[in-house]
């Protein structure tokens, strides 16, 4: 049995695939299988895998699961301790997976890790979908060391000396203990793609673990390969699984008191689309809150799964995140993404 499953979901794409297999398996870590669920791919992706890639263990659905859903699959044939979520559009370097194993395995309470993120495009800039580790502000808003919305600054080393603990791993690639997945459950498939990483973090320190990075290796991920950044489906369903997660996850007394100003700045960000003239960021966002007030059973029954499970007091999840609004630090103080965290994260390394 192998210490290490790694999961690549897959939708299409040939010539990512292979840079990312061919990076992988020139890792100096061998101790590991991977897993390719392909979301019924249309580009011969099945074919190639078998003909050139015989180690790899294919898993071929007849439709699109989504991310979450492939994910999920991955991590339940794992038999391994660990599972590494992996987009397929990723190149790593050769002591990748040595560092990142090297980095959870550091403390038992460890449930996740994520390396630094680098932009594929550009090398010297972090990448959009989780620079140097996530964190998240009272509100609900995520964003990244290196990354506030569509602000992305230079690695020059500046989250370095940071605490590893963030408050959530993004799924680009994620190691994870299975151990953990078995006691808070899997990725909430219902999200279908985007956020339900962020999800599992929060449901993991709510079961008292924490989430770090590992600055000792990088990987380069190619962001909005998939979809991009201005697809409407996309704002959608960002908008829409960020509410759900809030309301999952807070206890009641948190809820009432940052839930109702989450929706003010989401009315606020309807107007600001409309005065901008593009119509799409307000189309998504309304859909998304007629999603959650037409569906509160829905929502109230994941909400009652994940407070069943609660062992961590608000209070200290709440010490974990951004201490008030990242919206106007950033927008309105003009606050880059280095200037908002380095007073709140500011220590020495947890994990070496």
């Amino acid at each position: 049995m192998a210490t290490i499953t790694i999961v690549i979901p897959h939708y299409n794409g040939i010539d990512i695939l292979k840079d990312c297999l061919d990076a992988l398996y020139a890792n100096d870590y061998t101790d590991f299988e991977t897993l390719l669920i392909d979301n019924g791919s249309t580009d011969g992706s099945p074919r190639f895998v078998r003909e050139n890639y015989p180690r790899v263990r294919l898993i071929e659905n007849s439709e699109n699961r989504g991310y979450a859903g492939a994910c999920n699959q991955g991590i339940e044939l794992a038999e391994s301790p660990l599972v590494l979520l992996l987009n397929n559009d990723t190149v790593m370097p050769e002591n990748f997976l040595e560092e990142m194993h090297r980095s959870i395995m550091a403390d038992k309470r460890i449930a996740a890790v994520q390396p630094k993120i680098i932009s594929i495009q550009d090398h010297d800039y972090f990448d959009y979908s989780g620079g140097a580790g996530g964190e998240m502000d009272w509100f609900g808003y995520p964003f990244a060391r290196g990354r506030i919305f569509d602000t992305v600054e230079k690695d020059r080393q500046q989250y370095d000396g940071m605490q590893t603990e963030v408050f959530w791993t993004s799924g680009c690639a994620l190691l994870l203990r299975k151990s953990v997945a078995r006691e808070i459950g899997l990725l909430d498939e219902d999200f279908f793609a985007h956020q339900e990483e962020i999800d599992w973090n929060w449901r993991a320190q709510l079961a008292g673990y924490r989430n770090e990075v590992c600055y000792s290796t990088y990987i380069y991920h190619y962001s909005g390969y998939t979809l991009r950044s201005d697809n409407q489906r996309k704002m959608y369903l960002n908008h829409r699984n960020n509410l759900i997660m809030m309301l999952k996850n807070y206890a009641l007394r948190s809820l009432i008191l940052f839930f109702p100003v989450r929706v003010l700045f989401e009315m606020a960000t309807v107007l600001a689309d409309v005065l901008m003239w593009d119509g799409k960021r307000s189309r998504a966002v309304l859909d998304a809150l007629l999603f959650v007030f037409t569906h509160p059973r829905f929502i109230w029954r994941k909400r009652r799964r994940v407070q069943k499970r609660r062992k961590v007091s608000d209070s200290a999840i709440i010490r974990n995140m951004y201490p008030g609004s990242v919206v106007i630090d950033h927008f309105v103080r003009k606050m880059m993404p280095f200037h908002c965290i380095r007073s709140f994260r500011r220590g020495k390394k947890r994990n070496g």
